[in-house]
């Protein structure tokens, strides 16, 4: 997202190893290296043995997933790219209306009670449910997607303007806003011709934003001192990467929360727990606190602890509220990556900002049977957070009260406040920090989990002069492109305590890094954020390079051009570039029909403010939101708009294939 300057800082001030420098003293010894740790080895180095298009894999089996397309170029163009072989049709832009009677108004002139009735801002975290068997589901189905936030420039017309008053007006703007973000569930069919639409008026169609009333479930509940504020509970905020459960339900995630609020109070400070949660009298500039006490850290601090956790909905009932699942913890969720071993459900998911962790939970019994007895899987079970070790082992250390250091005496009263304090309590038991873990997925096929760590500004920042910072060159501190690290649990067992661990890819383009070497023109890329596998083992990579460095020479990143998603050969290494998307986006979010043939996948913030073409065109503003981009519609009196893209092969065949 647009605020991944301020991820890059990070509030992590413990002193525990960063993964870099693990991963440097892991490869500086190589007679700790056994079986693929080898190839691991090569790639940090800069001997990269990802293959190029030219080197496919085109069997299946123990040569991984065929990935049979001609590969799309890099591009700075403001439109959407896939290969020849394939079409792209915008779907669900914002504003869409989910009922008759809630039109879009181009010059942003929807007032919020239009926008609660309208898809949403900023689309996200995906995923399809389909509403019949068989063939029939994969052509008749709901799309339950995210919206992370909302942009001044775009929501607001140039008559409002883009700033927040402490009036009518300005409760109204923070309204609008509030509207635009959570989750929209729509449902979608396949038309005659192969293309798809929205069904207006389904009794599916639903919208859950910053005010809809929601539950919390589990050890942190509404009758906890540390949740009791000035309002009902509402609302879900920042909704980032997401998962679908097995019993039918979808996650979503609440990643950059503190963000939303501030004060004017200027006697007000952070306490050491908010400032570990990035809070500040200033926020990321939304300025809601001016015109809704909600959102004021001084006058209304429990709020805060409202916010930061995974939420369950269920996309079949449109009358069931959303729960807040306190057992997984709160932190900036990423991503939800759910699966189940033996019997008991798994919950992968990230913390995005730098210097911050991997975390998992297992339920404590299987989820058929908590099912059985009526109660949710996610309520009961432990969180763990995964500390890496040089000789490629790792292990998952307990987050729970009278545990190690996790005691009343080290100042954790209970498991609640284990939970509301996440971060303190997994600095405290010796987690690794990494360079913004974000998206995580598991292949079922082979039981590997992956993590896209998307880039970081260093880890001494903040950390005090005495970090240690051993000179290794394999060493990256700073890491402006990021790379994705793989991991297998004993026994390829979900709920183990340990694991093995590996870098999949190191991204970057080779002519500012040579860490980076074997990335060619067909999939040179950097940030990697979302990642999916598909069901027949296919990893689907998507990209968020900030927006102060899109195509810039001066961040090394003028060669990658526009965000994109790629496709990997988990086996073989093998990666090629499927999709560019248009100036100032970022690509996130990507799911299939359960036949293959038809993928999602959203196009976040096109035309967002972007320091490169900034200096060309100006700055977007109410006045003038086209600068960047007027992606999808080119409307000259429009503005660019979020949307999901429907991509299908020509000869209808398995995408990617």
């Amino acid at each position: 997202m647009s605020h991944d300057d301020i991820e890059n800082i990070g509030s992590n001030t413990s002193t525990n190893p960063h993964i870099d420098q693990i991963v440097a003293t892991r490869y500086s010894r190589r007679s700790l290296m056994v079986g693929g740790t080898a190839t691991a080895a090569v790639l940090f180095y800069g001997g990269s043995q990802v293959l190029a298009s030219g080197a496919a894999a085109s069997g299946a089996g123990r040569r991984g997933p065929r990935i049979g397309f001609t590969p799309v170029p890099t591009s700075s163009a403001d439109a959407l790219t896939v290969p020849e072989e394939y079409t792209a049709q915008v779907l669900i832009p914002w504003g869409t209306p989910l009922f008759a009677g809630t039109e879009w108004q181009k010059d942003a002139s929807n007032t919020a009670a239009d926008q609660e009735k309208q898809v949403g801002f900023n689309h996200d975290g995906i995923f399809y449910y389909p509403l019949e068997d068989g063939a029939a589901g994969s052509r008749h189905g709901l799309l339950v997607l995210n919206h992370e936030y909302t942009d001044a420039n775009q929501i607001y017309t140039a008559e409002q303007g883009s700033a927040i008053t402490p009036d009518a007006a300005g409760r109204e703007k923070v309204a609008k806003a509030l509207a635009g973000h959570g989750v929209t569930v729509v449902e979608v069919s396949q038309n005659a011709d192969g293309t798809w639409s929205e069904v207006i008026d389904s009794p599916y169609n639903r919208r859950i934003t910053g005010v809809t009333p929601v539950q919390f479930t589990g050890p942190v509940t509404l009758d906890h001192p540390a949740l009791a504020s000035r309002n009902a509970p509402m609302g879900t905020l920042n909704n980032c990467g997401s998962g679908p459960t097995p019993w039918g339900t979808y996650l979503t995630c609440e990643e950059n929360w503190n963000g939303y609020f501030g004060t004017a109070d200027t006697t007000w400070a952070p306490t050491a727990s908010q400032r570990r949660y990035g809070v500040s009298a200033a926020g990321f500039g939304y300025s809601w606190h001016v015109a809704e006490p909600r959102f004021d850290v001084a006058l209304n601090p429990n709020e805060l602890h409202r916010f930061g956790w995974i939420v369950e909905i269920d996309p079949m009932d449109p009358h069931s509220k959303p729960m807040k699942r306190t057992a997984l913890g709160r932190i900036k969720h990423e991503s939800a990556a759910v699966t189940e071993s033996r019997g008991k459900a798994v919950v992968y998911s990230g913390d995005d900002e730098n210097l911050d962790y991997a975390y998992k939970f297992v339920s404590a019994r299987p989820w058929k049977e908590a099912r059985a007895r009526g109660l949710s899987p996610l309520d009961e079970g432990t969180l763990y957070v995964a500390k890496f070790e040089a000789d490629g082992t790792g292990t998952w250390l307990p987050l729970v009260h009278g545990v190690g250091p996790l005691t009343a005496a080290n100042g954790f009263a209970d498991q609640a406040d284990v939970l509301i304090r996440t971060r303190e309590a997994a600095d405290a038991v010796g987690a690794t920090p990494m360079h913004r873990p974000e998206w995580i997925s598991v292949d079922e096929l082979t039981s590997e989990v992956y993590l896209t760590l998307t880039n970081g500004s260093g880890y001494t920042q903040g950390r005090g002069a005495t970090e240690p910072n051993p000179a290794v060159n394999s060493e990256r501190n700073p890491n402006p492109y990021g790379h994705v690290l793989k991991w297998r649990e004993k026994d390829r067992d979900h709920t183990a305590l340990t694991f093995e661990w590996d870098i999949f890819v190191l991204a970057g383009d080779p002519v500012y890094d040579e860490k980076a070497n074997g990335l060619t023109g067909d999939n040179i890329f950097g940030s990697p954020d979302g990642i999916w596998l598909d069901p027949d083992g296919r990893l689907w990579i998507q990209t968020d390079i900030s927006n102060s460095s899109q195509n810039l020479a001066s961040r090394g990143y003028d060669n990658i051009g526009n965000n994109q998603m790629l496709v990997a050969n988990p086996r073989t290494r093998e990666i090629r570039r499927f999709l560019v998307g248009p100036r100032g986006c970022e690509i996130t979010g990507v799911h299939t029909t359960p036949d293959q043939r038809t993928m999602f996948v959203n196009v976040q913030h096109p035309g967002e403010s972007t320091t490169h073409w900034n200096t060309q065109f100006g700055t977007p503003s109410t006045t003038n939101p086209r600068t960047v981009s007027n992606w999808p519609q080119f409307d000259p009196a429009g503005r660019p708009r979020s949307a999901t893209v429907v991509i299908r092969r020509k000869d209808g065949g398995v995408i990617g294939s």
